[in-house]
C-alpha cells in the first residue's frame, strides 16, 4: 500500500544552529513528521516560495498541513497592529494562504495547527483575537487545558469526548470565516476547532497534536487523504 504524501509548511529563519553551523533555514520542528508518520502518512517539508507556485504543489500532495508558527499579519483581516502583536512573517503569510486557498479550490484534504487554524479562517475572511491570557503557560513552554467537542461536527466524530491537548497560543479566532463552523471550545470559550462543513476535510486545531500522544486528528487527515 502506498503511503498518502502530507505537505507539511515550514517556519523560515534568518538563524539557526546546528552542529558547527549557524546559518539561515527553513526548518520544522520535528513532532510534525513524526506525527504525520505515526499516523500513516509520509511527511513532505514545504519551505515558503512563490505563491504562483501552490496550486501546482498542492496537486502533487495528497493531504496538506499548515503548521504553527508566528502571528498572522493583522494587515492579512483588516485589523491595525496592537502592542503584543509579534513581527510579520510575510513571505509564510503569502505562501501559506495561497496553499490553504489552493487545498480548498482542489478539494485536499487540509489541517492547520495553531497559526495555520487562524491562517484557514483568515483566508475565508475571518478576523483574529490579537492577543488573550491563559492559552500559554510560560515563555517557550506548552500548557495543558481542556477542549471540549461540538457535537455533530467531524471533530466529535474524530475526537468525541473532552481531552486535555498542548497549547501554545496568545491569538484566537474572533469571527469565524466563510463557511465555517466551530468544532471545539477551551471552558473560556475560546474557539479550538474550526471545520468546513460537507464532504471536504478542511479542519483547524487551535493547540499542538505534534507535542502530545494523540494521533487521532492526524489519522483522520491522512485517512482522508488516502481517499477514506
Amino acid at each position: 500500500m502506498v503511503k498518502p504524501l502530507i505537505g507539511v509548511s515550514t517556519y523560515l529563519e534568518s538563524r539557526a544552529s546546528w552542529g558547527v553551523w549557524e546559518l539561515p533555514a527553513a526548518l520544522l520542528p520535528a513532532g510534525y513528521p513524526r506525527l504525520v508518520q505515526a499516523a500513516g502518512g509520509i511527511a513532505a517539508m514545504l519551505p515558503p516560495d512563490d505563491p504562483s507556485h501552490a496550486a501546482s504543489v498542492v496537486a502533487r500532495l495528497d493531504g496538506l498541513v499548515v503548521a504553527g508558527g508566528p502571528d498572522v499579519e493583522p494587515e492579512r483581516y483588516g485589523a491595525e497592529r496592537e502592542p503584543r502583536t509579534g513581527p510579520p512573517a510575510r513571505e509564510r503569510d503569502a505562501w501559506e494562504l495561497a496553499l490553504i486557498r489552493a487545498a480548498l479550490v482542489s478539494g485536499t484534504p487540509l489541517l492547520g495547527i495553531c497559526r495555520g487554524m487562524q491562517l484557514l479562517n483568515v483566508a475565508l475572511g475571518g478576523t483574529l483575537v490579537q492577543h488573550i491570557d491563559g492559552h500559554t503557560e510560560d515563555v517557550g513552554v506548552f500548557g495543558a487545558h481542556p477542549v471540549t467537542p461540538v457535537a455533530g461536527t467531524r471533530y466529535a466524530a474524530v475526537v468525541p469526548e473532552e481531552t486535555y491537548v498542548p497549547t501554545y497560543h496568545h491569538q484566537a479566532v474572533d469571527r469565524l470565516g466563510e463557511g465555517l463552523r466551530a468544532s471545539a471550545h477551551a471552558t473560556d470559550g475560546t474557539v479550538e476547532a474550526v471545520e468546513l462543513p460537507g464532504d471536504r476535510f478542511a479542519l483547524g486545531v487551535q493547540w499542538h497534536p505534534e507535542m502530545g500522544e494523540d494521533v487521532r486528528v492526524m489519522t483522520a487527515l491522512v485517512r482522508a487523504a488516502s481517499g477514506g
